[in-house]
């Protein structure tokens, strides 16, 4: 069984620390890098760190990433330094293969690694182990190969784990905020709850899970009746052309949208308020992510809820991992900060 390493940042609710993911521009063969160089004493230690993140153009994890930057220079001394160079990988896993090579040429200390690819994490792992670096990887789970084991590749190697959430518990709270509402979600009393589904990128195990969990929970409460299930790849424009296209299609049998992440809750949102409906009267809206617009929407009734997915949480446990690869301590193979559910 994984490990559990449960890390909640209750503070992130209240400060606003929401996140989402939204596909942005194809992928091309430039590579965006951000570093930060730290100027250190003759005496003190500096520690070269890689970060490579699936693509810039995400809301989640830009929220990530500078999170990982600002806290590794919080932990700064005068003896130890950190050279922390974040490159993206702009969606494109050839792309980010080149970058984890030059990583390893570059003689990096640790790399801290966001899969574009979780299909792609035998190969990553096995360059990486073999140049003697540890490897943290976040934010996409590699799975076993009946796809609900700890993956294989992680426990086989020391120097290498994974840092997340678990997706399975986001899809659940997501069912759980509907099933907890008077009505459960069923506006028009016909004893069922008729619903559409907005996917992230179906390759993605987090987006599989929330679509699974999210029903699976509902269902204990009340039946359920799905008149459309669409993939929406994340992002926002997706989010809102489809959910149109189902209000135009379905009208008033639609009682709540499901969406994967906030972007396409965004989306849906607009679409919503375009046809005449409004959430909370005669539609629900979940998401996940908690970003800080949607918390706001949630405080004003605008969606129904959403789910912390907590960046801060999450990128901390990151960076004391890597610290502690770096100083040569032991690492578990696995560490899970949970999800929090958001509502009014």
């Amino acid at each position: 069984m994984k490990k559990l390493l449960a890390s909640l940042f209750a503070v992130a609710l209240l400060v606003g620390c929401g996140t989402a993911t939204s596909e942005g521009a194809p992928a091309t063969t430039e590579t965006e890098t951000t570093t930060t160089t730290t100027e250190a004493s003759g005496d003190a230690k500096t520690y070269n760190v890689g970060v490579a993140i699936y693509q810039f153009d995400d809301n989640f994890m830009t929220l990530y990433r500078n999170e990982i930057e600002s806290y590794f220079k919080t932990l700064e001394t005068d003896d130890t330094k950190y050279n922390v160079t974040i490159v993206d990988g702009k969606n494109d896993m050839a792309e980010q293969s080149n970058q984890i090579d030059n990583f390893i040429t570059q003689g990096m200390d640790v790399i801290i690694l966001n899969l574009v690819q979780t299909s792609s994490a035998d190969a990553i792992i096995d360059k990486v182990v073999a140049a003697g670096i540890p490897l943290v990887l976040i934010n996409r789970e590699p799975l076993g190969e009946d796809g609900d084991e700890s993956y294989k590749g992680i426990l086989d190697n020391a120097t290498v784990c994974y840092v997340g959430a678990d997706a399975r518990q986001s899809g659940t709270f997501q069912g759980e905020i509907i099933a907890e509402l008077p009505d459960k979600g069923d506006l028009n009393g016909d004893g069922k709850v008729s619903y559409i589904m907005i996917e992230g990128d179906p390759e993605n195990i987090d987006a599989q899970y929330r679509t699974t969990y999210s029903i699976k929970a509902l269902e204990e409460a009340i039946p359920v009746e799905c008149l459309d299930d669409q993939v929406g790849n994340w992002a926002q424009a997706k989010g809102q052309e489809i959910t149109a296209n189902a209000l135009s299609q379905y009208g008033d049998k639609i009682e709540v949208v499901f969406c994967n992440n906030d972007a396409m809750a965004l989306g849906a949102a607009a679409a919503i308020t375009a046809a005449g409906r409004k959430v909370g009267e005669n539609i629900y809206l979940v998401g996940v992510d908690a970003l800080d617009e949607c918390q706001e929407m949630v405080k004003n009734g605008e969606m129904t809820g959403t789910v912390l997915n907590d960046h801060i949480g999450q990128s901390h446990t990151a960076v004391d991992v890597a610290v502690k690869a770096l100083k040569g301590e032991a690492m578990d193979n696995y560490y899970w900060v949970d999800y929090v559910k958001v509502t009014k």
